[in-house]
C-alpha cells in the first residue's frame, strides 16, 4: 500500500531542485517578483483525505489553469453548443500562437490555448453580469474555500500588456466568432487568469474530474461524458505543445499555468496540485511537472495495478 505522505514528502525533495532549469515568467508584471523557490504539492483523494507537502497553501495566480474551470462554466450554461465557437484538436504552436486561428476561419483549435479561451470567455460574458466573478464562485464551492478571489494588480498589469489577445479577440470577430466588445472580455479573461488559489484549492476544486463529475458532496458538476471530455481534452492539450510530451511522461489528464502551477486528475482515486514559479519553454512548470510524473509512477501499482 503506497504511503502517499511519505510519497509526496520524497518527490518535493525530487523535484524541487529542478527549478532552476527553468525561468519565472517575465511578460506579466507582478509574476516577476515571486519567490522562484517556492514549491507546493497537494493530492485530494475521493475518500476526503487531503495530503500536503511543502508550500501547499501558498496562493499563486493560476492563470491557464482557469481556462479548465471556464469550460466547465459554459460546459453547464450551453453544452454541446459551446463547440460551435471552439474546436478540440491538439495544437504544434504556441499559447498565444494567431497562425491557426487564421488558417481555421476564425475557430480555434481548442479551449486551452489562448483565442480558445477567449472565445469561451467571450460565451461567458453574454451569458453573465460579471464572467470572472462566475468563475470566482465556481472554484469557492468546488475548494470549499470561500476567501477565493482575483487579484487586480495581477488583472491590470495583464490587461496592459494583453495585446496579442485583443489581437486574437480582434480576429475573432473579423470571422463572426466574437460578440462582446472585445476590451470587456479582455478584461474579464485578465481577471479569470488573475485567480489566486493554493495547491490544496486546487486539488480539491479538480476533485470532481476523477469522480465522473460528481463533487465531494455528490452534486452533480458535469455530466459523467462531459468530465471525461474534459479529460481528454487536457490530455491532449493541457500543456500545449509539449502535451503530447506530457502524456508521454505522466500519462495522466493535466492543465498547466505560467504562474507555476500544475494540475493532474487520478480518475477514480484523486487530484493532484504541484506548484514551483520558474517555467519550461512551453510555459509549464519544470519542478511541477516532474513532481506529478513522480508521483504517476508511484501511483501506478496501487492506483490502477
Amino acid at each position: 500500500m503506497l504511503d502517499i505522505q511519505e510519497c509526496l514528502e520524497r518527490v518535493t525533495q525530487q523535484a524541487r531542485g529542478l527549478a532552476r532549469q527553468g525561468r519565472v515568467a517575465s511578460y506579466i508584471p507582478a509574476l516577476r517578483h515571486v519567490d522562484p523557490d517556492g514549491f507546493g504539492l497537494a493530492v485530494a483523494t475521493l475518500d476526503g483525505r487531503v495530503y500536503e507537502s511543502g508550500d501547499s497553501r501558498v496562493a499563486f495566480s493560476i492563470q491557464s489553469i482557469s481556462k479548465l474551470f471556464s469550460l466547465v462554466l459554459a460546459y453547464q450554461v450551453a453544452g454541446d453548443s459551446l463547440w460551435e465557437r471552439v474546436g478540440r484538436l491538439p495544437s504544434s504552436n504556441q499559447f498565444n500562437s494567431l497562425i491557426e486561428l487564421e488558417l481555421g476561419s476564425g475557430k480555434p483549435r481548442n479551449p486551452f490555448l489562448n483565442p480558445g479561451a477567449l472565445a469561451i470567455a467571450d460565451l461567458l460574458v453574454s451569458r453573465y453580469t460579471q464572467m470572472e466573478g462566475a468563475i470566482v464562485q465556481l472554484l469557492r464551492e468546488l475548494s470549499g474555500n470561500p476567501g477565493l478571489d482575483y487579484d487586480l494588480q495581477v488583472a491590470g498589469g495583464e490587461f496592459e500588456g494583453a495585446h496579442r489577445n485583443k489581437a486574437a479577440a480582434h480576429l475573432m470577430k473579423s470571422f463572426g466568432n466574437f460578440s462582446n466588445p472585445v476590451d470587456d472580455v479582455i478584461r474579464a479573461y485578465c481577471a479569470q487568469c488573475a485567480i489566486a488559489c493554493s495547491c490544496r484549492d486546487l486539488a480539491l476544486a479538480a476533485l470532481f474530474l476523477a469522480n465522473g463529475g460528481a463533487d465531494r458532496g455528490g452534486k452533480l458538476v458535469l455530466e459523467a461524458r462531459q468530465a471525461q471530455q474534459v479529460c481528454a481534452l487536457m490530455m491532449s492539450s493541457g500543456t500545449y505543445e509539449a502535451s503530447g510530451e506530457t502524456a508521454f511522461t505522466v500519462g495522466l489528464p493535466t492543465k498547466s499555468g505560467v504562474g507555476g502551477g500544475v494540475v493532474t486528475v487520478v480518475p477514480r482515486f484523486g487530484a493532484v496540485c504541484a506548484w514551483s514559479p520558474p517555467l519550461d519553454g512551453s510555459g509549464s512548470s519544470v519542478a511541477g511537472l516532474k513532481a506529478v510524473e513522480l508521483l504517476a509512477i508511484a501511483m501506478q501499482k496501487t492506483v490502477f495495478g
